[in-house]
């Protein structure tokens, strides 16, 4: 046996697992690599699985990566599917396993153990939460006992619990697939990497696809249907006491890390719940490392640890685990998040960190709203993309992003990402020199739009405020709107005073100078050029970021379409 045989054994197939095994391979091929599964499926695609419940994704087929055959042929890896990894003896680097089709347990030997255990849904004791046709989705079997429990049972309304990305992806599926829609979320908001302001857009969308949405509104118990309810599944009460008959329930309440195997093993544990690893993604057992969602992972801007259940990240954790086993020192530099998401017609995505997330480390931030078009506005079929960018009011280095609108958001988010990634400055953004032609972007990107507005509140050329202080202004504050007259006749803040910014050089003397001016336009561009030429007339006044737009999404009330 050469010095690169070593018996490598993983724990949990699908992205963290299945790379790690198949980049050991490329780097070894002396190394013995088994990899035990506890389900049938080795290698799948986890994020299409509500793809294939609406119908897009018509073979089940398209879902399966690899085979333990074509693992087999391909990489020469023992793949044992149906295999449960039950203990870790750390002394004798041996595993116990269970294999579920003959009931015989055994012993395997390690000489590196890598852990891609996963996570597990959130299932808490609320009555009735076991009741038939209750599903949660993680891997192919549960897809296919939703598929086949909706086609046999004739379903029709489904309850989605949780407004996270996989219920916002059921509630989109579902909905395609012809069942009338309820999404139950104990929040006051879905999506809750996004701001307020930014979900509320996802909200609308919802409403206008008829999606029964409750917010504030957690499940209280899942009943027997009434006589006049009928419910195939069940009916779930929620505390409000509204009552929302099923014919199937769909639970996206979360995850949390698979973290049994770890620490029964007496590996350490973070605060968070994941297994503790160092940057290398080694445990406390140097022979032990561990992948994807059962880790804490740094967050590169904020510092803190934090769980961040991607695909994304644990594809790159395998491939870095199996180069550090190999002597390849490789790194994980952390998690920023990122992010995407289709709902029906929109797009939101989002990388870094969010407002709440930076409250909680107290640390300095400072928001800047733009709505700038996808691409050349004068080319047909231009849309808007709400963005919002969050950074440091000193440094100007980028601390977040989030975007919601009909096309080009993943782009943005994207490159916003890797500035990131990269340290950079909301000067950078501005001065990034992106791809353009009026068919895909603009001379001014929306990325590079948004370093500029950043640009102008470090300079001091402007002050922002944001939608939220609206209803919280000092009696002393007027509201300016210099929007024309037919979009102030489609919606207006109320108790705002009107100069279209055409005519406010011409009007001055009708503002009072001893008073704060917070203007606003329709996105925010219009309403900095008015502030730039009050202040150098001397009057005190603010721009309101991302203007009416911004402030309208975040409106419980019906105003003006976003688009």
């Amino acid at each position: 046996m050469s010095s690169n045989g070593k018996r490598i054994v993983i724990v949990g197939g699908v992205a963290g697992g299945a790379s790690a095994a198949a980049r050991a391979r490329r780097l070894s091929e002396d190394a013995e690599i088994i990899v035990f599964e506890r389900g049938p499926h080795v290698s799948f695609a986890n994020c299409g699985l509500p793809y294939h419940i609406g119908c897009e994704i018509e073979q089940e087929s398209s879902l399966i990566v690899q085979s333990p055959q074509s693992l087999h042929d391909r990489f020469n890896l023992d793949v044992r599917v149906r295999s449960e990894v039950t203990a870790i003896d750390r002394e004798a680097r041996e595993v116990v396993v269970h294999d579920l089709e003959s009931d015989r347990t055994y012993r395997q030997l390690y000489d590196t153990l890598v852990l891609s255990t996963g996570a597990v849904p959130l299932a808490p004791p609320i009555p009735g939460i076991e009741r038939d046709g209750h599903f949660t989705l993680r891997n192919i079997v549960d897809m296919r006992k939703i598929d086949r429990w909706i086609a046999d049972r004739g379903a029709r309304r489904a309850v989605v619990v949780g407004g996270g990305y996989i219920g916002l992806e059921m509630a989109e599926q579902l909905y395609q697939r012809g069942l009338s829609v309820a999404v139950a979320e104990a929040l006051p908001q879905v999506m809750a990497p996004l701001d307020t302001e930014m979900a509320a857009l996802l909200h609308r969308e919802l409403h206008d696809h008829d999606v029964d949405l409750h917010l504030s509104d957690a499940v209280a118990g899942f009943e027997p249907a009434g006589p006049d309810e009928q419910a195939l599944a069940s009916t779930v009460v929620l505390k409000s006491g509204t009552r929302l008959p099923a014919d199937v329930v769909i639970l996206g309440l979360g995850v949390r890390p698979e973290t049994a195997l770890a620490r029964d093993a007496e590996l350490e544990i973070g605060e968070r719940g994941g297994v503790r690893v160092d940057e290398h993604l080694r445990t406390s057992d140097p022979n032990i490392y561990v992948v994807g969602d059962a880790i804490e992972v740094k967050n590169p801007v904020t510092g803190q640890w934090s769980m961040v259940p991607l695909a994304g990240p644990a594809n790159r954790q395998g491939r870095i685990v199996a180069d550090n086993i190999f002597g390849r020192s490789s790194t994980y530099r952390g998690t920023i998040g990122t992010a995407v998401l289709r709902l029906f017609d929109l797009t939101a995505g989002c990388t870094g960190a969010n407002e709440r997330t930076l409250r909680e480390v107290d640390m300095d931030y400072q928001v800047v709203h733009t709505h700038a078009s996808h691409h050349a506005g004068y080319f047909p079929g231009a849309r808007r993309i709400a963005l919002k960018l969050l950074f440091d009011p000193d440094s100007g280095r980028v601390l977040g992003a989030q975007a919601v609108g009909e096309a080009g958001v993943d782009k943005r988010i994207d490159v916003i990402a890797t500035a990131i990634t990269a340290g950079m400055s909301v000067d950078d953004l501005a001065e990034l020199e992106l791809a353009y032609a009026p068919p895909f972007g603009s001379a001014k990107d929306p990325v590079n739009l948004a370093g500029m507005a950043a640009q102008n509140v470090l300079a001091g050329d402007v002050r922002v405020m944001q939608w939220h202080d609206v209803g919280d202004l000092a009696g002393d504050t007027i509201i300016l709107d210099v929007r024309d007259d037919a979009e102030r006749d489609c919606g207006r803040i109320l108790n705002s005073m009107h100069i279209p910014l055409n005519d406010l050089r011409g009007r001055l003397n009708e503002l009072p100078r001893d008073r704060t001016l917070l203007v606003h336009c329709q996105s925010g561009q219009r309403s900095y050029y008015a502030c730039r030429i009050l202040m150098q007339h001397d009057f005190n006044c603010a721009n309101l970021t991302g203007s009416y737009l911004t402030w309208a999404a975040a409106q419980p009330v019906e105003r003006c379409l976003y688009r």
